[in-house]
């Protein structure tokens, strides 16, 4: 299958149901708890899409626990083979019938789940914590005394709208609590709002709290509002054994490292764009490559001047830059893609080679999607969401459009909207989704952001 297109090859292994690969290199797999117990030679694991443990990226599988036990995998010389559940309950179920072997998820360690599973490798502990802004001089949060007063915006019927309850109600009352319609408005939508000066303050579980302080640098998350909460993997009682190997090969210096890593990746590097690009476009110049976007554009059938405008949201035409998740060079490409065209990661760091296998890329991308946007214009919007998130979150976003009244042939207004919600627990679990959790807002934001330089690029080029 590595024959066929980059982009319909991605889409044939997320079609599948498991994922499964054969890693050499590592050992015998004979490392135990004990003489009676061995790794099995295929780990069966299931998790669920979420921003930290689980999610497709660019056509790339990523996610911390995901990585965590495909290195497990590769260090055991293991089968892996990975499950996606639609919810928790679901995931101790099949733990609980055998059809897994371990849940590579955020199990909370509590009286409901300890008759059911025994927890094992990451410890994750959480606390909910005040998502607030820094602004200037004005003074943080240090105390839930000072939320008296205060206007704080949750997800309605959620835990932090009854955590917000309780602690109204343990100072005697006057923090100003507004829930907020979960089918519209989400943790990251909250977040982003306050970031965006647009909500004052908010309240979310640390770890998402973590996360999206990388996209979101003017926020602080340090004011602590509960106890904290411990969670885990977690395997079956009867293969407790399994548990203490994994804890074994996780407690070791090399492996230790490896999940610091991981955590700094998901956790704390700056998700935002890299590059910091000092050019600024002026007449008959749109950017330092001009003459590079012209030379290959024109033999695409691309308009030179939107990819020159993708390069800058990309890049800010810095083809130095490297992205959290590994994304390269001027056009960001992720190296399973630059490998499906032919070429390495390092070679993708060539703005040539960067600016050529881009535009096979969006060849193949409006190709794919020519049978369901049939205007070569609008079409493009939808070319340059599946270059951000890939095509199959796209896909998704066309079909919940289609279900729920939207135009799925248009984008603003239409598919952009459903793109959003693929950030939704509510829409990303709906039957017509296939390919999970996307942060629908940087795509959304993407698009916009390429098409607001496009239109500077043509009054100036």
């Amino acid at each position: 299958m590595k024959t066929i297109l980059p982009a319909l090859a991605a889409i044939f292994i997320l079609l599948t149901a498991t994922v499964s690969c054969r890693h050499g290199g590592g050992s015998d797999g004979s490392d135990s708890d004990s003489a009676s117990h061995r790794f099995p030679d295929t780990l069966r694991v299931v998790t669920l899409y979420s921003p930290a443990s689980y999610f497709i990226y660019r056509g790339q599988e990523m996610g911390y626990d995901y990585e965590l036990v495909t290195a497990l995998a590769v260090d055991k010389g293991l089968t892996l083979r990975v499950d996606i559940a639609p919810s928790l309950s679901r995931a101790v179920e099949m733990l609980d019938s055998g059809l897994v072997d371990l849940i590579a998820y955020e199990v909370p360690v509590t009286a409901e789940y300890k008759e059911k599973v025994v927890a094992c490798g990451p410890e994750n502990i959480t606390t909910q914590v005040l998502v607030q802004p820094k602004r200037g001089d004005t003074e943080l949060i240090t105390d839930v005394t000072d939320l008296v007063g205060k206007d704080v915006y949750v997800e309605a019927d959620s835990k932090y709208e009854a955590r917000m309850i309780n602690l109204n109600q343990e100072l005697g009352g006057g923090i100003r609590i507004h829930p907020v319609n979960r089918d519209t408005m989400i943790t990251e939508d909250l977040i982003a709002m306050v970031s965006d000066g647009e909500l004052p303050l908010t309240v979310v579980d640390s770890d998402i709290a973590r996360i999206n302080k990388t996209y979101y640098n003017d926020l602080d998350i340090t004011m602590p509002l509960s106890f904290e909460q411990r969670s885990a993997w977690a395997v079956a009682p009867d293969r407790a054994w399994l548990g203490d190997s994994i804890n074994a090969w996780l407690n070791t210096d090399n492996h230790r490292s490896e999940q610091a890593r991981l955590l700094k990746r998901y956790f704390e590097l700056s998700k935002e764009e890299p590059g910091n690009s000092g050019f600024v476009s002026t007449a008959g110049r749109v950017s330092p490559f001009d003459h590079l976007f012209q030379k290959y554009a024109g033999q695409y059938d691309w308009d030179w001047r939107l990819l020159a405008s993708q390069a800058y949201v990309e890049s800010k035409f810095d083809s130095t830059a490297v992205s959290w998740a590994g994304a390269r060079g001027l056009m960001q490409i992720m190296p399973r893609t630059a490998k499906g065209y032919g070429q390495s990661a390092k070679s993708v760091m060539n703005k040539d080679v960067a600016i050529e296998t881009s535009l096979k890329l969006l060849r193949d991308l409006d190709k794919q999607l020519t049978p369901r946007v049939p205007d070569p214009e609008e079409r493009k919007k939808f070319v340059i969401a599946s270059y951000n998130s890939g095509l199959a979150h796209v896909l998704d976003a066309i079909a919940l459009a289609e279900k729920y009244g939207l135009d799925p042939q248009k984008w603003d207004d239409n598919v952009a909207k459903a793109i959003l919600w693929k950030s939704n627990p509510r829409y990303y679990k709906d039957p017509v989704v296939r390919f999970g959790y996307s942060r629908g807002r940087e795509t959304f934001d993407y698009v916009n952001r390429v098409y607001a330089y496009y239109a500077k690029s043509k009054i100036h080029a």
